[in-house]
Order: structure tokens, then sequence, then C-alpha cells
């Protein structure tokens, strides 16, 4: 099992010497990480002739720093490409980062405020190079961290989404899209921010449970009113109609006819249409098409006008007494007016409804009539569905089908432009006489007096949406995109399925030929804090990995988070279990710092077995259903399994056991002991090489002081020996159970862990004779000398231990603590038992509470038979 393939760095000899009394992380993790990368581990070579393994980071924003999500997708990503790599394949984990129009020009304009300016001072081209001044002194600061965290990523191919390579690229899929009409400009529906001054994708909508008014207003007179309820009174302002269903028997008389709006000099007709829900309040609805997606969607379908009434910044631009206001001003004002004229016909003040906000400024969203430029994605999105349904792309897991299928089924067409200044500038010029031209990148724009260049910028989910294949060359053929194209797997949070993933694979898809940009897309769930809530500033439970980092370390970070990670299930996550984890690797290097003082070492190959204790067979025989075990939880993304699996093998069979049991044959010395030093050092070698991908920094430490080779990264990926001895397991099994009993039965009797009694241990019909003077050592046992009395006899697993307890404990004062708790047991089965016979009390009681009541019926049960063998065991007299 032992990689031979590097060359020693230093003397095995020496290596015990190397380690400190303590790990500490800050002194280690640094000068790691440069080393890696100095030597080039993480680099890809599209000229290799090893099978290629590619993942792609999602791109974080230039504006970002590292959060919990990150560390934790980043975490995952790094485990799968550091065990292909050792496992030999070509690794690439792609780097790069994504300009984030809207937040980066947030932040600049933020800045310019500060000089008293705005970026119309500046002028667009003078503001864009202020723009990339700012990401080139302050922007990225989230890479630094991501080396903190110990991604093994090739930094050689960093890309941006603004560089040059993915721009050409941008510009290349616009203009075939264009070309073959599967993007359009048209007036539509559209998230505005009133203070971006720009549309936004819906997950840059943040929606929360807001406190406004419920208002129900009649419109018309008498037998020809219709009373309609919104949480928006002043789009009332723009209605163009008021709608009801076809069916509706209450307002048939009044379809086809016109009512009067309040407050203005217009009517509008009452319309018939399948979307309204007649169950719902008074089953009519007003219709405001140029401020509703909804509303929008009846008009069309009813060739109704579509009236705006605020401008960009949420302003009341209608002629009249409200023209001016801010949306909100006008709301109050038009509330009054209304009330005044007698049209309020109910108020429900407060009304809590949800709210879609700006994920950038938090402004309230305003659906808003826009001209903009779309993508028509009805053709993409059905070849995005069909390479899943026909298994050239895997989900994982697969219940997350559904979801996607859900939305790649039913999306509407994509708004792509941004009114924004930073960003890919939509590659299209207006001539004098309405002349469109698209230009590709190839192409010279169009030249001459009146010709002009789009103002807007794409979304950032367009290139983004390229991410798999751009950042690879494209759309030049290069060897790196022939090598890594497609991706092995993505791996992504299930809340951006809908917003990254289809995207990518409708564009990979369609710029490709037909060929997704990944196998699988394995999908994980969302950080939370240990009470399972949503980690945010304001509710005040979010947590910066990086003080956590400072105060663990990072394989403590990642090892927590990697230990949550079921697949499509969110990742509850507390300090404590932080601390667990650094315990964890605490306890690694205390390990094989013991083993390497004792003589472990992985120097020749392994005894035969024939010359292997029952102990050295045991752990081989295990170690090797770990690394299969741990190969199939890999191969199917059961990160949380995975890590668990190894925690407890490592803990509690290699250092718990294993080494214990080895203390007395290293102390007998004797081939005995050198046979186990060498299992020792291959147990510890491949253990260390299984837990490297999820705990790097800790693990290339002591591998390469255990082994003296060049670094566990680029070692070879631990393979199952197929050593497999039911028998010696069968034993050891015995053994520990033997121990385990004697150690409760000495902690009910309240012996103190290192305090040692006399003992007889008859162990003649059993396998365990061997593993005596072991026992004896783990229990604290001395051996039965002549004045040796028996005051308790253990009968277990066929053997029996005697102990004489004689004055280790207090007989009488231990008598007399089990005998009230005793009391106090019965005393509660009593209780509880007297509740579940009385008919009436079950009769009333939620059953929570009875289930509550009959577990501690159960409680108290075990508890008088714990007890009373207490007693039962102690000595007499």
């Amino acid at each position: 099992m032992t990689d031979n393939t590097q060359q020693p760095a230093h003397g095995p000899h020496s290596a015990s010497a190397d380690l400190p009394t303590q790990y500490a992380p800050a002194e280690v993790e640094e000068k790691l990480y440069e080393r890696w990368v100095e030597r080039g581990y993480f680099e890809a070579d599209e000229e290799s002739g090893k099978d290629p393994y590619a993942i792609v980071i999602p791109p974080p924003n230039v504006t970002g720093s590292l959060h919990l999500g990150h560390a934790f997708e980043h975490t995952l990503i790094d485990a799968l490409t550091r065990r292909k790599r050792m496992q030999g394949y070509e690794t690439l984990w792609q780097p790069g980062m994504d300009h984030a129009g809207i937040a980066t020009q947030n932040i600049v304009e933020r800045e310019l405020a500060k000089e008293g300016k705005s970026r119309h001072d500046l002028g667009r081209e003078a503001f864009v190079e202020r723009v990339w001044r700012w990401k080139a002194e302050s922007g990225g600061q989230i890479s630094g961290q991501m080396r903190r965290l110990g991604d093994g990523v090739d930094w050689s191919r960093e890309r941006f989404t603004m560089d040059e390579g993915l721009s050409r690229a941008v510009q290349t899929i616009f203009k075939r899209l264009y070309d073959d009409e599967l993007i359009y400009r048209a007036e539509r529906i559209i998230n505005w921010c009133p203070r971006c001054l720009t549309a936004i994708s819906d997950i840059e909508v943040e929606y929360q449970d807001d406190e406004g008014e419920l208002v129900s207003i009649r419109y018309g007179e008498g037998e020809d009113s219709v009373v309609v309820a919104t949480t928006r009174a002043e789009t009332m302002l723009g209605d163009t109609a008021v709608a009801v269903h076809p069916d509706d028997d209450r307002y048939a008389h009044l379809v086809g006819r016109r009512i009067a709006l309040p407050l203005t000099d217009r009517s509008i007709p009452v319309v018939a249409d399948e979307h309204v829900d007649p169950e719902f309040g008074t089953g009519a609805v007003k219709v405001t098409p140029a401020h509703d997606p909804n509303d929008f969607e009846i008009g069309r379908r009813h060739d109704l006008p579509q009236q705006t009434v605020m401008d960009e910044h949420a302003v009341i631009t209608v002629h009249g007494p409200f023209q001016g206001l801010d949306r909100l001003e006008a709301r109050s004002a038009i509330v009054a007016a209304l009330r005044a004229e007698g049209r309020i016909v109910a108020e429900k003040r407060p009304y809590t409804h949800s709210v879609g906000h700006c994920s950038r400024c938090k402004t309230t969203i305003e659906p808003r009539l826009s001209m903009q430029w779309w993508v028509k994605v009805a053709p993409l999105a059905r070849a995005a569905g069909d390479a899943v349904r026909d298994g050239r792309v895997t989900i994982h897991p697969k219940e997350m089908e559904s979801r996607y299928f859900g939305w790649v089924d039913n999306l509407h067409d994509w708004c792509i432009s941004r009114q924004l200044w930073w960003g890919h500038r939509i590659p299209v010029w207006y001539g004098p006489g309405g002349e469109v031209r698209c230009v590709g990148p190839d192409e010279e724009p169009p030249s001459g007096e009146g010709w002009r260049q789009e103002t807007d910028v794409l979304d950032t989910w367009f290139s983004s949406g390229l991410w798999p294949f751009s950042t690879l060359g494209w759309p030049e053929r290069t060897r790196s995109l022939e090598k890594f194209y497609p991706n092995s797997v993505l791996v992504t949070g299930y809340d951006i399925l809908f917003f990254w993933v289809a995207r990518m694979m409708m564009f990979g898809l369609y710029a490709m030929d037909g060929t997704p940009p990944f196998r699988t897309v394995a999908l994980h769930g969302m950080v939370r804090d240990q009470f399972g809530k949503k980690m945010s500033k304001s509710f005040g439970n979010a947590v910066d990995p990086l003080e956590w980092m400072d105060e663990y370390g990072s394989d403590a970070v990642r090892f927590t988070l990697a230990r949550g990670a079921n697949p499509g299930v969110d990742v509850p996550i507390g300090e404590d279990w932080v601390q667990a984890s650094r315990n964890f690797a605490n306890k690694i290097w205390n390990a094989t710092r013991f083993a390497l003082l004792n003589g472990a070492t992985v120097e020749g190959p392994l005894p035969a077995p024939e010359e292997l204790s029952a102990a050295d067979r045991w752990i081989l025989s295990r170690l090797g259903a770990v690394v299969s075990e741990a190969d199939a939880h890999y191969d199917d993304y059961q990160f949380a399994k995975l890590s668990d699996g190894l925690f407890h093998f490592a803990w509690d069979e290699v250092f718990d056991w294993y080494v214990e049991l080895t203390k007395t044959t290293f102390q007998a010395g004797g081939r005995p002991a050198e046979v186990s030093r060498r299992v020792l050092g291959e147990v510890l070698d491949v253990v260390l090489r299984l837990l490297h991908p999820l705990v790097p920094f800790v693990t290339e430490e002591l591998w390469t002081t255990l082994t003296g080779r060049e670094s566990v990264v680029v070692a070879d990926w631990p393979a199952d020996s197929g050593f497999r001895d039911r028998a010696a397991e069968e034993e050891i099994a015995a053994v520990r159970h033997l121990v385990t009993e004697v150690r409760r039965f000495r902690a009910d009797q309240g012996l103190q862990p290192g305090q040692r009694v006399p003992a007889r241990m008859d162990l003649t019909a059993t396998p365990l004779a061997a593993h005596e003077a072991a026992m004896r050592a783990l229990l604290r046992l001395q051996p039965a000398g002549e004045d040796f009395t028996a005051t308790a006899s253990l009968p277990i697993a066929g053997a029996t231990v005697a102990l004489d307890l004689s004055g280790a404990i207090d007989v009488g004062a231990e008598r007399k603590r089990l005998t009230k708790d005793l009391a106090a047991a019965e005393k509660e089965l009593k209780q509880t038992t007297a509740k579940l016979g009385n008919d009436g009390f079950l009769s009333k009681a939620p059953d929570h509470v009875v289930v509550k009541i009959r577990a501690r019926r159960e409680a108290a049960e075990a508890d008088i038979a714990r007890i009373t063998a207490q007693l039962e065991r102690l000595p007499q007299g």
C-alpha cells in the first residue's frame, strides 16, 4: 500500500524529532500552501496522457470575501480534486472571479459619492477605467482567502469574466444567438431597482415579509361597481382594465362594459380572463399591465393599453395632484383621496406580505415595463432538459431532478440587459435610419454620423453561463478545451440550480454542438447555524470563517463542513463542532508523534501474515475495508458519511485501540515489536492519505515526516489491499467488549480511570489469553497477589474477571449513594406508570406529552436495572 514513487526528503530516523509536541496550524498552513503552489502541484497539463478530471470554481464576485458558503463548497471541490490528483488523473480546478456588475458599480459609485461626484461627472469611459483601477487595488481579496482555506486551484489559469478572452467569448455567443434569432429586443415587465437604476435578475431579488396595507377600493357606481383589493394603491393610476373570471355570474353583466376609474377622468373596461381566481377576495382584480407581470400577460391577451405611471426613480409621472411624488408618498396620498371620496370599502393595516427587495441596496423592487434585450429560451431550455433526461448529465442527488425539470420546462424568456456601465456592453449598433446591427468579435462596428452603440451591458449571469468553456479558450478550439471539456462534475448549491446551472447547460449545449458542460451536477445545501436557521448579518448569526481558521486552523473548519455535507441537504454548523474538529486534528498529530517516537516505519514490505499478531491482522483487515468504503462515499458524493467513517476509524480503532494494544508489544521488544511498528506505519500512511483531501495541512506535515517523502499532495491514492481476516476482527471485537465492560464496571463503582486494582483473569476458554497483558494495561489491573480476595466477579464473553475492590472504594458510601438513586428511579417509575394507567389522563393529554411520559418510564426501568446490578456487584460486608 505504501507509495514508493517519491524520493525521500529526509531520513526517517529523525522523523519524531521533526514534530513539535503540539500542532500549531498558524505556523504550518501558509508555508505549506506556498510550497505546493511553487512546486506546481495544482497546475494542469493539457498535453499529458493522463485521463482528465476537471471542475470549475463557481466564480465568486470580485467584490466578495470568503463566507461560510464559499468555504463549504470549496472544501468539497478541493477534496474531490485532491483525491483525483492522487489517483493519477490530470486534474484541473479552474479558478476565477465574476465581475459582479451591479455590486462592483455600486462600490465605485459610493467611493465617488464621498468625493462629491457621480459616474455621470466622469463619463462612461473614465468611470469604467476607475472600476478597473478599483479591481486592481482592492478587488479579489477572496483569492488570498482561498489560499488560506487550502484551495488546490491552478492559479496559472486564473480567469476573470471581463478579461480579453472571456469578452471575446461573450461577443461571439451573443452574435451567434442574435443571428439565430434567439436574442431579441422588446418591452416586457422586469424587476427594476429604483436605487441602482437597472433591471436585475430574479436571483438578485430577496423576498421578505413587510408590513404594508391592503385596501379594498370600489370602482364604478351602484350595481355597475366592482371592488378590488391592492397593496400598491399608487399603481391604480395605470389601471387599464378590471378582470373577472368568465364563469363568475356576479360580474357577467359587466363584462365588455366600461366603468369609471376613481381619481382620474378615464373609464376602463371589464374583461373576462381565466387567470382570475373567483374564490380569492372579491373575484375581481385591477389590471395594471405596465407595473405587474401577471397584469402584463392579461393585457397582452386583451390588447390593453400599457400605461406607465412612474419613472426610473419610482416617482409618479401622471399629470395631476400626485405627479412628482415618490411611490410610497403617492400611496398614502391616493388612499387618503379615495377615502375622502368614500371609495375605500375596507382597510387592513398592518398587512404582512412578501415583498421583493434588491439584494444589493435593499430597495423595494418595482415591476416595470421596459425596453430590454431578451434570450428566447424555449429551444435552449428544451435541450437542457433533454440532456438530463437522456442521461448525458446526471443530477445528484437524483431527487433534485424534479426541481431541475420544474425550472427548465417552464422557463420564461431571459432579460439579459442591464442599465449599467460596468460589464460587457451589448455589441449592437443603431443607425440614423433605424438600422440595427449586431457585431461579432472579428467585425468592424459601423461608423459614420448617427451610428451609436447600445448603452446597456449584459447580465452578469450571461458571461458566467459560458464559464465551463470560455475559461478553456473558446471560441478557439484550444488544446485545453479538447482536454478538459466537458467538465467532470459541477459542485454547486441547489439554490442556484436554476440561475447558474440552467444557463451553463443552455449555453454549453448550444455552443459546443450538443455536448453538455459537465457530466454530473452534484448539489449541496446551504450552511445554516447550529439551530438550522439561515445565517444572516441581520439575524446576528453570521460567521466569518476566517476567524474560525485563525482560532482553530483551516483543517478544523474544512472537516467540520465536510462532516455535515449530506447531498442536497442544508448544513448546520456551530463553533463547538469546529472545536471538536480541532481536537481531531490534535489527536491525529499526537497519535502520529507517539507512533514515530515508538519506531513506526513505512520502510520495507509488510511482514508475512504468519508473523502478524491478531491485532495487526485486525487493523489491516479494517484498513482495507475503510479504503473501499471511502472510495464508495467519494464516488457517491457522500462527504458526511466519508468524514464520519474516517473520523471513527482513525480515532476509535487506530488511535484508541490499535495504538493502545501495541504499547505492550513495543515494551516487550523483539520481532513482534518490529512487525507492529511496520504495521502501525502502514496504517498511519494510509489513514493520512485518506484524510488528506479533507484536512490537507496537518496530513501533509505528518505524512512527509512519517515517510520522509516529498508531499502527500502527489502521493498515490490508497488502494484496497483486499486483505480481510474475519477471525482477527472477531477476536479483537471480543477484547474490546471485555475491556469496555470492565471499564463500565469500574466507572459504576466510582473508581478513578488511573486507579489500579488487583484482578485475576480467567481467559483459558477464550482466544483472549494472548491479549492479557494489553488488557491489564488498558484496564489498570494489577496481578493478583497471595492475599487476593475477589470482591466482584464479572463473567464476560466466556471469560471471567475477578477484582479485589477492598480498600479501593468506600463500599458503605457507594451503597448509600446507589440506594438513594434506586429510590428516586423507583419513585419515577411509580409516577409515570400511574399516569399511563389513568384513562382520563390519556384521553386529554396531547400525543407528544404521552410519548414523553412513556420515554420517562422506560428510562426509569433502565435505571432500576442498572443500579440493581451495580448494588449486586458491590463487595459484601
